[in-house]
């Protein structure tokens, strides 16, 4: 079995985690591929592919992952991934593997990662097929994450579903970095790592066992290979840090949702360091209602979800993790 540890950044979205990737990915021995939606939904309809003990079967899988919509960007020989999933353990989480390790070696790396944010609601899957990674959770200010989704067409939802959502996502993840060994769990502000990336980065390098490379202060190239042209809001990791960003939430949300923020988010927001501005109007009972609805509701549905997927799991029998 492979002893090197995968590294998985882990955040809600808009929390940069896409810079501190192409940061990784500039160290010479880290390898951060290009976001893909793959595991999850492989991982997910894993019963359909049969006994994965039969080639024909691994095969299939092989076929399904490289057959996903963003494979293309990993720049990748499909035929002979295919052949290398099925050469693979029979698991879903080696075959995932499978993929990334043949990232890393496509650009003369060691080590893989992997980072998509809706991962945090699935940590128990991730932990499932890969038991020996390594995570990184990258936080940034709720109100900053929250505005920052106001400035992109992808995201349809209002505010205070982003906000029911950062407080999930931080609450998970805080609980994971309880949960799991020393030397399995790292924790970074975003607003540290723009202020001092230097310090911040030597920190994660200790934490991954890697010694500190320059080429992570000098990102762009990297952020050229990994970051799709055509996602147009990450262009500022191919730009200096910009410090100036980290207050723009002050400008971008308005009066109400600034005050329904700091009301609803107080706890997360203190316990990582964030002062409460004190600048929004008080919210009207129904919104924090609201909220407080909206999201019991959902950590009520992540909960049975994770339930269901246990029992399946042991019901099964049938071993899912990474033995690449």
């Amino acid at each position: 079995m492979n002893t090197v540890r995968p590294i998985f950044v882990v955040g809600y979205a808009r929390s940069g985690t896409t810079l501190l990737s192409v940061m990784l990915h500039a160290h010479p021995r880290i390898a951060m591929p290009p976001e893909t939606r793959f595991l999850l939904s492989v991982y997910d309809n894993r019963a359909s592919f049969g006994d994965l003990g039969r080639e024909d079967n691994r095969r299939r899988l092989a076929v399904s992952i490289t057959e996903d919509v963003r494979f293309g960007d990993l720049k990748l020989d499909r035929d002979r991934l295919v052949d290398e999933i099925v050469a693979a353990p029979p698991t879903v989480g080696s075959a995932a593997g499978t993929v990334w390790r043949a990232f890393a070696r496509s650009h003369g790396k060691a080590r893989w990662g992997e980072k998509r944010p809706a991962y945090w609601q699935r940590m128990d899957v991730i932990l499932r097929l890969f038991p020996n990674a390594q995570f990184v959770h990258l936080v940034r200010d709720g109100r900053a994450c929250v505005a920052s989704l106001k400035t992109v067409d992808w995201y349809p939802f209002a505010s205070r579903t982003a906000m029911t959502a950062w407080s999930l996502a931080e609450a998970r993840l805080t609980r994971l970095g309880r949960r799991l060994p020393a030397g399995s769990y790292h924790h970074l502000r975003y607003e540290d790592l723009l202020a001092d990336p230097r310090r911040e980065l030597e920190a994660l390098c200790g934490f991954l066992g890697e010694d500190f490379d320059e080429g992570m202060l000098q990102y762009a190239r990297a952020a050229d290979a990994i970051v799709p042209g055509r996602k147009t809001w990450h262009d500022r990791t191919r730009g200096s840090l910009d410090t100036s960003r980290i207050e723009a939430w002050r400008s971008t949300l308005s009066a109400a949702e600034i005050g329904l923020s700091e009301r609803v988010l107080a706890r997360p927001l203190t316990a990582n360091g964030y002062a409460l501005s004190g600048a929004g109007t008080d919210p009207p009972i129904r919104e924090v209602l609201g909220y407080e609805r909206a999201r019991l509701r959902r950590r009520r549905e992540m909960t049975l979800e994770q339930a269901r997927d246990a029992i399946r799991v042991r019901r099964d029998g049938v071993p899912v993790a990474d033995q690449g």
